[in-house]
């Protein structure tokens, strides 16, 4: 909203400077993941532009067994946010969800979004360990 409010006063040539990086964002939830990733998606789509959604996959969790399995996917969106920005944008979306941050890593989450991809290159290591966060980059990548 802030950059479509900001372009009414910028001159085209400026306009012309300003570009859209270009991210994949990792999606996982185990609690209530058929709420709250559309709802995910939702937010995140009044705040940056979504080219592309994965389908979503059931996997096991990693770390903590005894939990109900999460729901992955990827989205792919382009945005003028820098990289650091777009993570804080991120964790906002996941606190107005419900993510509980004093639980234990590998605890149950209504959402966990992770940057995986920025501008073409992986910036994830979990990319190279976990066939599902790959295959769903994948799906979004060439689009």
């Amino acid at each position: 909203m802030l950059y479509v409010l900001l372009n009414r006063f910028l001159s085209p040539w400026r306009e012309a400077e300003m570009k859209n990086n270009i991210a994949i964002i990792g999606i996982g939830s185990n609690i209530n993941a058929d709420v709250n990733i559309p709802r995910m998606l939702e937010i995140l789509a009044g705040k940056v532009e979504i080219i592309k959604v994965s389908p979503m996959i059931r996997t096991k969790p990693v770390g903590i067994v005894d939990q109900p399995d999460y729901t992955n996917g990827a989205v792919k969106i382009a945005t003028p946010l820098g990289r650091k920005e777009l993570n804080l944008l991120l964790k906002e979306v996941e606190d107005v969800l419900g993510r509980d941050r004093t639980a234990p890593k590998f605890s149950p989450r209504t959402m966990d979004l992770d940057m995986v991809v920025w501008n073409g290159k992986v910036i994830d290591k979990d990319y190279y360990t976990r066939d599902f966060l790959r295959r769903s980059v994948q799906e979004v990548i060439s689009s």
